[in-house]
């Protein structure tokens, strides 16, 4: 699928980190996508590749994004990764090879859970650059992605894979669909041609 339009110019973006219970939280980070876009060009094929696993709670992050997406009608964009069809340590590689071989030069989202500071406990963040996949639990996995998004979903520092697997359903869902939201809400209002409103209610 391709992005037949051209964000408008802005201000360059920065990368921000905001907690999924900030009121606000799904207009601040429309916002701040939809400037992190402002570099695909009129055509490029946009694609959403979200890592993670079902079989790790906290890890779960990124295959319910996905899911959620691949249900979104009539979507603007491509989606790897979801609970049923996962993107991980074992076929990552595989699946960057099939989005090279597929799509010329598409611009790609990944999506990730990751571990921080306690106090950034269900903080997402969403910024310019790739993911490292597996930099958490000390594996070396390529890089994804022309942004990304992340979600803090536990503390790391210490046992990454047993506090990966003690992670609570609860806050990783949440996540989740604001995260999807955020994709989906974005991506659908540029598709259409208007910018999406400085503030978009969670309800």
């Amino acid at each position: 699928m391709t992005f037949p339009f051209k964000m408008p110019n802005r201000k360059e973006p920065t990368s921000v980190k905001v907690s999924y219970t900030e009121p606000n939280v799904l207009g601040i980070l429309t916002e701040q996508l939809k400037q992190l876009l402002s570099g695909v060009r009129p055509g490029q094929e946009l694609v959403v590749v979200c890592v993670g696993t079902d079989r790790s709670t906290g890890d779960s992050l990124g295959p319910l994004v996905g899911t959620n997406l691949s249900r979104s009608e009539g979507k603007p964009f491509s989606v790897y990764g979801t609970l049923e069809d996962p993107v991980h340590a074992m076929n990552l590689n595989e699946i960057l090879q099939v989005i090279q071989d597929r799509y010329n030069n598409p611009f790609v989202i990944a999506v990730d859970a990751c571990l921080g500071q306690l106090a950034s406990v269900g903080c997402i963040q969403l910024g310019h650059g790739p993911v490292k996949p597996g930099a958490g639990v000390n594996k070396e996995l390529p890089p994804v992605g022309n942004i990304h998004i992340t979600g803090i979903v536990n503390v790391g520092g210490f046992m990454e894979y047993f506090v990966l697997q003690n992670t609570r359903l609860s806050l990783v869902m949440k996540m989740a669909d604001i995260i999807s939201r955020t994709i989906e809400v974005t991506l659908h209002r540029a598709h259409r041609g208007y910018s999406a409103k400085p503030y978009v209610s969670l309800d």
